[in-house]
């Protein structure tokens, strides 16, 4: 698990304009842009290194309104890092959702349109979260406005096509950005991006798990080591306790006792195999005759008990937050658990909170946007999975130039690579029509390039 680790109601969504303060770049002479970017208002170069010949790597921060609707009430700095390849090229908007990754990297959209790419850390994920933090100001609107104002600052500086691209969560806010401000890029390529359109309605995810992958024998065996696991509960708590002691772990702020984190950790053990795992792990299941030793090994791999401590919970408050107040989460049956669960309700986002953010659920925001998915959205580009339980409840896009791919027995990790031949094909061609490549790059296969290419954000385990 991680180590940083309806009736459309477009008026309730739409709000004022945002501030204008230090919203584009000042029009400079060519040059180098490490001096272009220093005379961008509110814009601070904190490093330059050269990660691969022909690449600038730059840490930047940027000052944000905290409240878009309010920018004199106060701003906080937003980490980016822009790898800059050439001001020709075009530009990839990569929204992380969560940390920004503290390495250089090229996203799939990037390599495919040999681009640059600014990547973004989203607000209230530390160090990026306004102080004093009014959660109230984490919403799909004030991120997507922190996205625009780099877009508008930026701009001047790259002129050719942007693209914008994520994955998970990240992808949800690529598609949230294109939904307040469309203009802003010339397509959109989101990857396993959840839709959880009415978050009570979430029949859809336990149809999955009914049915993911090819082998029902794999799908029983991780129903019964759970019921295993719960079965010898006071046996796993105590070696869960004992590997928290050794690592000064505790489950206090959050959950209140490790028992409740147990129980949490052993109903993510399904979802959590197949979001990271494959149809080739299902071997690795223990069978309910194994050890305790090696059934609290497996659900410690998969799982990991010391994420739902306080230690390993607390640094995803932002996404359990989003997840309660509008994002939506998923919600399971689980009735293969049934006489064996202690606490009724616990597998829903507000569980991962610390009590004092513990919020309400607003239905309105996912519902609008999923309107403007279907109805009135443009170049937009959806990669999923066909084992990751994310993909479950799917964005589908209108018929405005727009597309979705599954990519067979993918997790999580699904991509354009991982696509059939075919759609693999149309998505590429898409993407760089929109980016405008040109028939130069058309000609040639993706270069790889190991500095960048080696690490992808995405294999960081994080809960969406």
């Amino acid at each position: 698990m991680p180590t940083w680790k309806t009736r459309i109601l477009p008026v309730l969504l739409v709000p004022a304009l945002a501030g204008t303060i230090g919203l584009t770049a000042t029009p400079a002479q060519a040059g180098d842009i490490a001096d272009e970017l220093a005379v961008i208002p509110g814009l601070t170069v904190v490093s330059e290194t050269q990660p691969s010949p022909g690449f600038r790597l730059f840490f930047l921060e940027y000052r944000q309104p905290a409240d878009h609707r309010r920018p004199s009430q106060g701003t906080f700095g937003q980490r980016l890092q822009l790898l800059h390849r050439s001001a020709d090229a075009p530009m990839v908007l990569h929204t992380t959702g969560y940390n920004m990754p503290t390495y250089a990297f090229r996203s799939e959209p990037t390599r495919l349109v040999d681009g640059n790419q600014i990547s973004v850390e989203h607000r209230f994920f530390l160090p990026s979260r306004p102080d004093p933090a009014d959660w109230r100001k984490l919403d799909i609107w004030q991120a997507a406005s922190d996205h625009h104002r780099i877009v508008r600052a930026l701009k001047p500086l790259y002129p050719a096509k942007w693209i914008s691209t994520g994955a998970s969560k990240g992808g949800m806010a690529s598609v949230y950005h294109r939904r307040f401000y469309p203009g802003d890029v010339d397509g959109t390529v989101a990857y396993v991006a959840p839709n959880d359109v009415i978050d009570r309605e979430d029949h859809a995810y336990d149809r999955f798990f009914a049915q993911v992958g090819t082998d029902p024998a794999c799908r029983a065996a991780l129903n019964d080591l759970q019921r295993e696991a719960l079965l010898r509960r006071e046996e796993l708590v105590r070696r869960s306790e004992a590997a928290a002691a050794e690592q000064g772990l505790t489950f206090t702020e959050v959950f209140g006792t490790a028992d409740k984190a147990f129980e949490m950790t052993v109903l993510d053990t399904a979802w959590a195999f197949w979001q990271y795992s494959t149809q080739t792990d299902c071997a690795s299941v223990p069978a309910t005759t194994a050890t305790t030793d090696e059934i609290y090994a497996f659900i410690d791999r998969i799982t990991g008990f010391s994420f739902y401590s306080d230690q390993g919970i607390t640094p995803y408050a932002p996404y359990f937050y989003q997840a309660a107040t509008q994002l939506g989460a998923p919600g399971l049956k689980f009735r293969h658990l049934r006489g064996l669960l202690r606490y009724p309700g616990l597998y829903q986002a507000n569980s991962s909170l610390p009590p004092a953010l513990r919020r309400g659920h607003d239905p309105r925001p996912m519902i609008d946007v999923d309107h403007w998915v279907r109805t009135r959205s443009g170049q937009m580009l959806f990669v999923n999975g066909a084992n990751d339980p994310w993909s479950a409840e799917p964005f589908h896009p209108s018929r405005r130039d727009s597309f979705t791919f599954t990519a067979p027995g993918s997790n999580h990790g699904a991509s354009i690579a991982r696509l059939t031949a075919a759609d693999q094909a149309s998505a590429t061609t898409a993407l760089r029509r929109w980016a405008q490549t040109g028939p130069a790059l058309d000609a040639r296969a993706p270069s790889f390039i190991p500095e960048l290419d080696r690490r992808d954000p995405r294999d960081e385990r994080r809960p969406l």
